[in-house]
């Protein structure tokens, strides 16, 4: 299950959004990146740029849902409508600075404008408030290079007491998705209405060498556990050819990362479909891509 701690929100601020001028990408992308680390997205708005409306929805997640993790994603730039780290300052308790910088630096690896961003983030109460910028590869770009230290800050800001910052560190081990709430979410999709047929598959590090599985080496060692990696863009790009076959609908995917120990999860994944041979196909699509494309598995022995 996810951590009860983990609970966030993703508000995307634009005026052409709003009006329905221009689709979303950036919210649902931040929402799929938080999902992967673990994050259980619990509210997401779509709002204009107008400070008042901001600092409503900041102020409601924060007092009244009381949300751990608010990020925003559009109006830090220079246009006179951009005011979403006013908004934000207006409300926030305490300044959180050195996010943004980081933020900042980041981007300014990528671009020499990434230091035109005025995204801002502080602290209301328990909850951590983040602007993001508007685009899709700007936004998940800036979250990508803070998401970690974002989650010992909630860790910290959440916790009973302070968080001992100077014992060492240990692995974290990255949170399981609740399949409870995948399928929730799968069943108030707009398209929920289309899917017979819901089929998951949860892959697992296992004892047996996969060369004995699969050559019947029976001199091979049991394995002890496994280091796993995987391509973020080459699994998003999986992702999207899989939602192009037939009957498909819905799908969800999460992948560990790390040193893993036998018996830990891989890899989760959801297909929702028209009927059952389309849900199948998908299924075996997606998980033969990610497999053979996607992802780095590494057995460790004895």
């Amino acid at each position: 299950m996810n951590d009860t701690r983990l609970t966030a929100a993703v508000i995307t601020v634009s005026d052409k959004g709003f009006r329905g001028e221009r689709e979303d990408t950036s919210g649902p992308a931040l929402c799929a990146m938080l999902r992967e680390q673990g994050w259980d997205v619990v509210y997401t708005a779509l709002v204009p740029d107008e400070k008042d409306m901001i600092q409503k929805e900041l102020i409601a997640c924060a007092d009244e849902k009381k949300i751990a993790l608010v990020l925003t994603t559009g109006g830090t730039g220079f246009s006179p409508r951009d005011v979403t780290p006013e908004a934000t300052l207006q409300v926030v308790e305490r300044l959180a600075p050195g996010l943004p910088e980081a933020m900042r630096a980041e981007s300014m690896k990528i671009t020499p404008h990434g230091c035109l961003s005025r995204e801002t983030a502080g602290i209301r109460g328990g909850t951590l408030i983040i602007n993001l910028p508007g685009s899709k590869k700007a936004s998940t770009e800036n979250l990508a290079a803070v998401l970690k230290p974002i989650r010992h800050g909630v860790d910290m800001l959440r916790s009973a007491g302070s968080a001992d910052c100077a014992a060492p560190e240990k692995p974290a081990r990255k949170p399981r998705p609740s399949m409870d709430q995948w399928l929730r979410e799968a069943k108030a999709d707009p398209d929920a209405d289309k899917v017979g047929m819901y089929l998951t598959h949860n892959g697992v590090v296992r004892s047996t060498a996969r060369s004995r599985v699969r050559q019947g080496d029976e001199s091979a060692r049991p394995v002890t556990g496994m280091r796993f990696s995987y391509d973020r863009e080459k699994t998003e790009a999986a992702i999207a050819e899989a939602k192009k076959l037939e009957g498909v609908y819905f799908i969800r995917v999460w992948l560990n990362e790390g040193d893993l120990q036998v018996g830990d999860d891989i890899m989760y994944v959801l297909i929702g479909a028209d009927i059952r041979p389309h849900a199948v196909k998908a299924l075996e699509t997606l998980v033969g891509a990610i497999k053979s494309t996607c992802v780095k598995e590494q057995e460790l022995y004895e």
